[in-house]
């Protein structure tokens, strides 16, 4: 976390419950700091308690999405699991309520850390015991989200020492070492490689004939192979 006695700009005093590593206004006196997505951007430009929440609950309502989405891969077509939606959106009410109650990110990171090991769980099943030959999408999508979580580690464990180290070196190594933003590109990489995953199982279960295909030869994209006339 970055110290509590950093530099105040144009959106004024502090209100989230957070404030990361990076030094706040240090580029310019209108963004605390530099970040992606949309909500985010919104939560790091201004550091406001109402900004963090449109960063923070997004994640929660995702998250569910994907929930559903890998439980729901091996049903019938138009199918509703009403349990489970009902279940889903419950839970994210819930989180929601209490969150603009009890204003702890703790609270927050626990209940978003459950739904991605729920998450991480049925990936495991499906690529032991379903389709084996996903391994290598599943679990690289799993390792990039974990590489992404452990430098956001860093980055809150070690604050004071990165910012030290960036006074020290030149501005183009010193932007290397922004972890946190590290930690916003890897699990979106990570997130979108599930979405991948999640494509292919489901489109699979469902005879589509999917394949997975680089774009330039670096960016992975699910095509689909036309059907088999018999």
């Amino acid at each position: 976390m970055a110290p509590a006695a950093d530099r105040e700009g144009y959106w004024g005093r502090t209100t989230s419950t957070l404030d990361w590593c990076e030094e706040n206004y240090a580029v310019t006196w209108y963004i605390a700091e530099f970040l992606v997505g949309m909500g985010s951007w919104c939560f790091h430009m201004t550091l406001k308690y109402e900004m963090q929440l449109l960063d923070e609950l997004p994640m929660i309502y995702s998250c569910c999405i994907f929930v559903y989405c890998m439980f729901e891969c091996f049903k019938i077509k138009n199918s509703v699991n009403y349990h489970l939606l009902f279940t889903l959106v419950l839970f994210s009410l819930i989180v929601t309520i209490v969150y603009l109650k009890v204003k702890e990110p703790v609270f927050h990171q626990v209940m978003y850390g459950m739904l991605v090991f729920t998450l991480v769980l049925r990936s495991i099943y499906i690529v032991t015991w379903v389709y084996p030959w996903l391994r290598g999408l599943g679990y690289t999508s799993l390792g990039i989200f974990l590489l992404g979580f452990l430098l956001w580690n860093i980055d809150n464990i070690f604050c004071v020492s990165l910012r030290n180290f960036r006074k020290k070196v030149p501005p183009i190594i010193g932007v290397t070492t922004q972890f946190h933003a590290w930690w916003h590109i890897l699990t979106g990489l990570g997130s979108y490689l599930h979405i991948l995953f999640s494509v292919y199982t489901r489109t699979l279960y469902l005879r589509c004939r999917p394949k997975v295909k680089f774009l330039f030869g670096i960016w992975p994209v699910i095509l689909f192979e036309p059907l088999r006339k018999h």
